[in-house]
Parts: C-alpha cells; structure tokens; sequence
C-alpha cells in the first residue's frame, strides 16, 4: 500500500526504475520456479520473454486487437512453445538441458536478427505504447499488478500438490517416478508455466519501452536474471523478487562507476555461492515468517489451577 501511495511522488526517472526492477522481477520469480523448485536449469527464459513481446506487439499491429489481448496471445504462444520445447529436451538433465535451452535461444535471437520483413530485424519493431500520454504512473500501476498477480499464482501453485511434485522431482527424480510422480509430464508442466509469464512480463515490457530488439532475448539479460535470483534466494519466489529489485537498484545507483559496476556483482555473486548458498535474502525472510507464525499462533491456555498457590 505504501508502495502505490508514494509512487505520485516519485520522479521520472526512479518510477522508470521500479518498473524495470518489476518486470525483471516477474522473470526472476517464474525463473526461480523453474530452477528452485523444479531444478530445471534452462538458458531459453529471455528468448521467451522475447517471443511475448514480439508476438503481442506484431498481434496488436496486424489485426488491430486491444494490447490487452495481445500480451495474452504473447502468454499462449509461450506456453504451447514451452510444453513444446519441453516435450523435446526434458528428459535430458544437467549439461545437456542447459546446451539445449541455450541452443534455443539463440536461434530465436538469430532468427528476430534476420527477419527483418517480419520483426524489423536490429532496427527494432515498434510496439503500440499501452497508455497515451507522458506520465508514467499507468504503467508503474500496470506493472505492480502484473507482479502482484505473478507472485498470487505462483504462490498457489507452490503451496499446492503440483509445487510438492516440483519439489520431489528437483530432490531426486528417480525416487519421485518411484512414488508415482510423472516426473516427464511435471517437468513439461513447470517449463510452460514459467515460459507463459516470461511471455506475459515480455509483453508489458515491449508495449512499455515501444520498441522491441533481438537483444532482449540475449544471454547477457539472461545471466542478469539468473545473478537476481541467486543473490535473492532461488529455492524462494519472494527472495528471487527482492533479489531482482534490490540487484537493479544497485545498477543504477552504481551507473556512474561503468563497466566497474559488473564486476562488483560478480563478487557478490562469488560470496553468495561460497557462503550463503540459498540467497543472501533467504536467512531474512525465513526469520520474518517465523516471527509471523509466533505471532499468529494462539497462546497456550493455562491448565486448571496453574499460578495458584
């Protein structure tokens, strides 16, 4: 609530800030999904985030539809690509997935390159802009609700039976196929998941900046990603999201050092790896919800007699 209340106060610049670290956070928690709790590593979430964008913005320009309708054209079209290409390489593990996922991406940033008849190629394809106007508060608002809305749904699905399977077939999957866990179809399931809202968070972000380019989908931003996710907390969704927003505010309070500020993260990075192997936020937010638990938890009513004399 705070959050909505001051954002009138903020100005141009930093509102641009918090919807950037938003929609990286949309990425980070539908990534840390997949490699947290379902252990699938993949390279291919920002080719995904692409194929949103460029499929909403290249719908909304053909047929004419509300841009509404065009980012959940992006979604669909993420899902079925991503059961998809789940169906072909999950049942691969380790190495291969990831040369797999990362074959993939570049053959949709080669092919958005090349078909400049269709995507305008490293021109860039124009998207609509979502709202008129100068002011940015419409797309501030739109992109709390977009991560409002990711983190409700994927909050369900973890708690539900379906993030229990997740979780068996990312601790072993051998023993989870011997409980009877379709652990090929599970797979497949949490790949076009998290592949719809990588589309979902492409789509705003086209119809938000108005121009999409091949490099959406490189692997410098998918390496941004995973570095989000993994100083915040990949086994949690809440801590990949504070991890997203708090590594993009660093980046830009850091602008001014350069090409120097990259290496800062990598030593981040080095330490979380070394010493803090579930996120530096983890420890954080596991002790906020156990002081919720103490708090929600009724006290112990005294037997009869206790106290007296």
């Amino acid at each position: 609530m705070f959050i909505l209340v001051s954002a009138p106060v903020l100005s141009a610049y930093a509102t641009h800030v918090a919807i950037i670290a938003m929609f990286f956070a949309v990425l980070s928690a539908s990534w840390s999904l997949l490699a947290g709790y379902a252990g699938v590593f993949s390279l291919a979430h920002m080719a995904f985030a692409a194929i949103g964008g460029y499929t909403s913005a290249l719908v909304v320009l053909a047929t004419g539809v509300p841009i509404p309708l065009g980012m959940c054209a992006g979604v669909v079209v993420c899902c079925l690509l991503g059961a998809f290409i789940g169906w072909i390489c999950l049942r691969m593990s380790g190495p291969y997935l990831a040369i797999f996922t990362l074959g993939f991406s570049e053959i949709v940033r080669i092919a958005l390159s090349t078909e400049y008849a269709v995507t305008q190629g490293t021109a860039g394809l124009h998207a609509p802009a979502l709202f008129s106007g100068m002011s940015l508060l419409p797309y501030f608002y739109t992109a709390f609700g977009i991560l409002t809305l990711s983190l409700a749904v994927l909050g369900l699905i973890v708690h539900s039976r379906w993030g229990l399977f997740f979780r068996a077939i990312r601790e072993d999957d051998q023993a989870a196929a011997a409980s009877g866990v379709a652990v090929a179809r599970f797979r497949i399931l949490v790949f076009a998941i998290a592949c719809g809202f990588a589309g979902l968070a492409g789509g705003f972000y086209g119809h938000y900046i108005g121009i999409l380019t091949p490099s959406l989908g490189s692997l410098d931003y998918m390496a941004l990603v995973m570095v989000m996710a993994v100083i915040g907390g990949i086994e949690r969704i809440p801590t990949a999201v504070g991890g997203a927003i708090a590594v993009e505010g660093l980046l830009e309070a850091l602008r001014n050092y350069e090409q120097w500020r990259l290496p800062f993260f990598g030593l981040v990075l080095l330490f979380t790896m070394r010493f803090a192997r579930n996120g530096l936020l983890t420890p954080v937010w596991d002790r906020f919800i156990h002081v919720g638990q103490l708090r929600s938890t009724p006290p112990v009513p005294k037997s009869v007699g206790q106290g007296l004399p």
